[in-house]
C-alpha cells in the first residue's frame, strides 16, 4: 500500500518536477544567451568606439626615428614643417598658433574655391601676378628632401598636389629671397644648369600653366603667386633633379627663383605634384606611369613616405574611381556618398555631395564639408560625447570639448564612404584637434556654400597609404601605412 502510494505520489510530482528542471535549464541557457548577446554587443560597441589617451593627441618635442617607414627605392621621408624631425629650435619659436593655422587654411581653402568656381582651364589659366587668386600656399605642412644640380645639394621643399610647378629659391637672388634651412642653390656652381630661351616652346607655355611669363636677355622668366601673397619671380630653366641613386631626371623644368616669398616654415620652395604639363607628375611620367602615394604620420614628430611609381600595392588597399569633373584642374577628385559615425551612416542625403564634387588635397589641413552635410555631420557625433562639457570654438572650428580631468577619452569612430563602396576610416589622430587638453575640436569644417567643392585634408589622410593612380582614373587608400 505504502509502495502504491509512494508511486502515486511520484507520478503527481513529477510534470511539475520535471517542468521545474526544464525550466532552470531554459533559464540558464536564457542566462548564458544574454551574456554571449551582451559579450557581442560589447564587443561591436568596441568596434566603433575609439577610446583615447588625452596625451598620444598632444605634441612631442623629439622625432620618433623609429617611425615605420616604407621600404621602396623610389621614397622620400616626409616630415612635418615645424615638427622635430625637421624644424630647427628657431622654426619651434617662431612656428604659427593654432588660430594663425587655421585661418591659413581657410584662406587655402577660398582660393581653391575661387579657382574652380571659374568656368574653364582657360581661366584658371589667366591667373598671373600680382593678383592672389593662386592655390595658398600658407598651409603647405609636409616636406621631402630632393637633389638638385651637378654635383647633387639637397633642398627641403613642400610637396603639394594641389600645384604643379616645381620651384626653389637661386642665387644671386637679385631680388629678395627668404631664409631656409640648406644654403640657396647656386646655379653657376652647377654643371647641368641651363636657362630657357624666350624663343624655346616652352617659355611659350608658361602662360598656358597659370603663371606669368616674361624675358630677360633674351632669358625666359616665369612669376607664380599664391593666395596668400606668398610669390616666386625668376628664370625658367633647366637642372638635374635627384629622388634617389637610381632615380635622376636630367633636364628637369623648374623655377630658379630671385625674387620669393614662401610665407611658410624655412624651406628652399615647392614640388608640384598636381597637374599640367610642368608638374612633378607629368615630367616623370615615363618612369613613374603617373602613379605616386603618400602616407602622412599621425604626429608631427613621426616620419612618413613619399613613394613614387607602380611599386607593389598593399593588400587591403581600397581604390574609388576618380569622378571626371576635375580632369581639366589641378586637383584630384573624389566621389563622396556619405559618412559614418560610430558605424552608423549619418542621415545625409548623397546628392548634397554631388552639388559640387569634392577634391583630395595635401596641402589643406581641415577636411571641408558642404553645410548640410556638416550639420548633420556634427549633430550625429556631438551625441556621443555629451558626457564632455563644451568648449569655445576655436578658429573655423566650431564644435569643441574640453577634456580637462580626463586622462582617457572616448569618440565615436568615424569613416567617409567613397564611389565604389569604400568606407575610409579616420584614424583616431585625425578625428580631434586639440589646442590643448581644454579645447579639442571636431578637426571638419563647413564650407561657406552649398556650391563650394568639398575637400579632404590632410588632417583626415593620416596614417592612410594614399595612392594617386592619374592614368587609371583612380584614388586608393590603405589603412596602416605609416604611425
Amino acid at each position: 500500500m505504502a509502495t502504491s502510494i509512494f508511486s502515486n505520489l511520484f507520478s503527481f510530482l513529477l510534470p511539475p518536477f520535471l517542468f521545474f528542471i526544464l525550466l532552470l535549464h531554459s533559464s540558464k541557457n536564457s542566462y548564458a544567451l544574454q551574456e554571449k548577446m551582451s559579450t557581442l554587443e560589447t564587443k561591436d560597441f568596441h568596434l566603433h568606439v575609439h577610446f583615447i589617451k588625452i596625451s598620444s593627441l598632444l605634441p612631442s618635442t623629439v622625432c620618433n626615428s623609429s617611425t615605420k617607414v616604407i621600404n621602396k627605392k623610389s621614397s622620400l621621408e616626409v616630415v612635418h614643417k615645424h615638427g622635430p624631425c625637421f624644424a630647427s629650435n628657431q622654426d619651434r619659436v617662431n612656428a604659427h598658433s593654432h588660430a594663425e593655422i587655421l585661418s591659413q587654411d581657410q584662406s587655402r581653402v577660398d582660393s581653391i574655391h575661387s579657382r574652380l568656381s571659374m568656368n574653364s582651364m582657360e581661366e584658371i589659366d589667366a591667373v598671373t601676378l600680382p593678383t592672389k587668386k593662386g592655390v595658398f600656399v600658407g598651409t603647405g605642412n609636409y616636406l621631402v628632401t630632393v637633389g638638385f644640380g651637378t654635383p647633387t645639394k639637397k633642398y627641403a621643399l613642400i610637396f603639394d598636389t594641389g600645384s604643379h610647378f616645381t620651384w626653389t629659391q637661386c642665387e644671386p637672388c637679385a631680388g629678395f629671397c627668404h631664409d631656409q634651412v640648406e644654403p640657396i642653390f647656386n646655379p653657376s656652381k652647377s654643371k647641368s644648369y641651363a636657362n630657357i630661351t624666350c624663343r624655346a616652346a616652352t617659355c611659350n607655355q608658361i602662360s598656358a600653366e597659370g603663371m606669368q611669363q616674361g624675358c630677360s636677355s633674351s632669358t625666359c622668366l616665369y612669376g607664380i603667386s599664391y593666395g596668400d601673397s606668398s610669390s616666386s619671380i625668376g628664370f625658367l630653366a633647366k637642372e638635374k633633379l635627384t629622388i634617389s641613386r637610381s632615380d635622376v631626371f636630367p633636364g628637369y623644368l623648374f623655377g630658379c627663383g630671385q625674387q620669393n616669398q614662401l610665407l611658410s616654415s624655412r624651406v628652399a620652395g615647392l614640388i608640384g605634384l598636381g597637374r599640367g604639363k610642368f608638374s612633378f607628375v607629368s615630367q616623370t611620367a615615363k618612369k613613374y606611369r603617373k602613379i605616386f602615394s603618400h602616407c602622412l604620420p599621425s604626429k608631427d614628430s613621426s616620419v612618413g613616405y613619399l613613394t613614387f611609381g607602380p611599386t607593389k600595392l598593399p593588400k587591403n588597399i581600397m581604390f574609388t574611381p576618380m569622378p571626371k569633373s576635375f580632369q581639366k584642374t589641378p586637383f584630384y577628385g573624389l566621389d563622396i556618398i556619405g559618412i559614418n559615425v560610430a558605424g552608423q551612416r549619418a542621415p545625409i542625403n548623397s546628392s548634397v555631395f554631388k552639388t559640387a564634387g569634392a577634391i583630395i588635397d595635401s596641402g589643406t589641413v581641415i577636411t571641408r564639408l558642404p553645410p548640410t552635410a556638416y550639420a548633420q555631420f556634427k549633430s550625429a557625433f556631438h551625441k556621443w560625447m555629451t558626457k564632455y562639457p563644451r568648449a569655445p570654438p576655436l578658429s573655423i572650428l566650431d564644435t569643441c570639448y574640453d577634456f580637462s580631468g580626463y586622462n582617457v577619452i572616448r569618440t565615436p569612430t568615424v569613416s567617409i564612404v567613397f564611389n565604389g563602396g569604400i568606407n575610409v576610416e579616420i584614424d583616431y589622430s585625425g578625428v580631434l584637434y586639440l589646442r590643448n587638453e581644454s579645447q579639442a575640436c571636431l578637426a571638419f569644417a563647413k564650407n561657406k556654400d552649398a556650391g563650394d567643392v568639398a575637400i579632404l585634408g590632410n588632417f583626415q589622410q593620416k596614417t592612410y597609404e594614399v595612392v594617386y593612380d592619374d592614368v587609371k582614373g583612380r584614388v586608393g587608400f590603405a589603412p596602416g601605412g605609416c604611425l
